[in-house]
This record gives structure tokens, sequence and C-alpha cells, in this order.
């Protein structure tokens, strides 16, 4: 019987997790299918109750449901609930198993393209979103001393250092280009400067040279930001290489196989 997974969410017309999914079903033989389920806010809580019927064994989350599927869930493991949103989900005897795995996604990539990063410095993320979440529990966890962070609309921020305590600090958004400086590490895990989507204005001059520079969008592959970065000298690490680590738990608990990430994957999900 083919084994059915996909991806939620609203759009979800720019992912690339079926074409990653797709290239290992194929690399390994699997009779399974993995497709992009675009699900409005609203209809939510009713389609998680409609996949399982369907023969649906699990389902990856993206913006904007990473929190509402963590409190909509039967189960959660402790990587989502120490940051209390979820970005894999899986489906077993009727019921639904949250997880996150942005985190471990996010450091495998980061320590993959930017050898050089070390986690002795402070660090500054760009949003306050799920993805948010996963990444700066990550960051801490690794050593990282100190976060700040800044979102658009600043309560959002204030409710997510709380969860984090006294190393997470918060800033004004129109005030970040005032605060780069001190930090070895800045991530942008907002959904501005994608593909058709809001620009990310952000001015880098008091960026210290050697702060590498992330973003965890991968639609464009180097969007505006690491263009930004990169022209001043700043190391760069584009967001494919999260989709791809984070995407390791799921497909095995779906699909019985621990896949593997390596450059074959990349061009796949790129073509």
């Amino acid at each position: 019987m083919t084994i059915l997974a996909g991806v939620i969410g609203d759009p979800i017309s720019h992912s690339r997790s079926p074409r990653l999914h797709g290239h290992w079903l194929r690399r390994y033989g699997i009779d399974g299918a993995y497709v992009p389920l675009h699900i409005r806010p609203d209809d939510l809580a009713e389609a998680l109750k409609l996949l399982p019927r369907m023969g649906f064994v699990g389902a990856n989350v993206t913006i904007p449901h990473k929190e509402d599927v963590f409190h909509l869930a039967d189960e959660r493991t402790a990587r989502a609930e120490a940051v209390e949103a979820a970005n894999t989900l899986v489906f077993k005897d009727g019921r639904i198993i949250a997880d996150n795995t942005d985190g471990l996604g996010f450091l495998a990539s980061l320590q993959q393209g930017a050898p050089g990063w070390s986690p002795s410095e402070p660090a500054f993320v760009l949003g306050a979103g799920g993805a948010a979440r996963g990444v700066i529990a990550a960051l801490l966890d690794s050593g990282v001393p100190r976060v700040t962070l800044a979102n658009r609309t600043k309560a959002r921020a204030d409710g997510l250092g709380a969860l984090f305590g006294s190393t997470v600090s918060t800033v004004e958004w129109a005030k970040i280009h005032e605060k780069l400086g001190g930090h070895g590490l800045l991530v942008n895990t907002t959904s501005l400067g994608m593909t058709g989507g809001a620009p990310l204005d952000l001015a880098l001059e008091n960026l210290a040279s050697g702060t590498v520079v992330t973003d965890i969008v991968y639609t464009p592959l180097q969007t505006p930001l690491l263009k930004s970065a990169a022209a001043r000298g700043n190391p760069t690490v584009d967001g494919l290489g999260m989709l791809l680590h984070q995407a390791v738990p799921g497909f095995t608990a779906w699909f019985g196989v621990e896949p593997v990430v390596d450059e074959a994957l990349r061009q796949a999900v790129l073509s």
C-alpha cells in the first residue's frame, strides 16, 4: 500500500519539501507519495482529523501553522514542548504526535555551511514565529550565551523572549540596525525576502565583518539579505540546508528509512 505524507501550509506553492521527499522516495525505492497541502488556518483543526482517515501517516508543517498544530496535537516530544511549536507530525494509532526538528536542522546546516562559526558569541534573530522558537532553542543549547530578538510586532517578540528567560532580550524592529554590533550570528527566520513577498529592508553597516549571516528563506536561494552580507564580505549560509536536515526525522518516522543528506539531494531540490 502506498504510504502518504505531505506538507501543510498557507501558502504552500513555494515549498521544496515535495521535491526533497520525492527524491528520497525514488532513491530508496519506497512505495510512497509526499504532497503539498494548502490548508488555511480556519480549516486546520478539521484537516488534522481528516488526514489520518485519508491514509496519511504524517506531515511537515510550515508557515503559519507551527504553533497551532502544537496545541492541536495529542502528544508532543520534548523538543516541541521546549519551544511550543511543531514542524513535524506523525499520525499513529489515531493520535497526532508533534515534534520540532527545526533546531537540529538549522544547526546542522549552520555547522556545514559555516564551519568557522563558534557559539561563543551572542546571536541576533529576526522573527518570532515557530521557526524562530526552534532556532533560538538550538542556539542556546549549543552554547550561545545570549540571543537578541526582534520582530515587527514587539509584543510577540516579548512573549517569545519570556519563554526562554533572561538569555533572550528583545529590541524594537526599527532599531535593529543600531543593535547589530557585538553578535557573531545574524539569522532571519521571517518570510521577508521570500519570492513574491515583502522585502527585508535592513542596513548592515553596524554588522561586524566576521558575523555569519543566514536566512531560512530558500526561495530565492540567495536572498537580498544574503547578497548584501556577501557584498560586505560576511560569511553567509542559505536556507536550503536547514530544510534538508530538518526533514530527516520525519522521513524516517513515516517511511522507515533514515535518509542521507548529500549534494545529490541538494541538486534535486534545486532543479
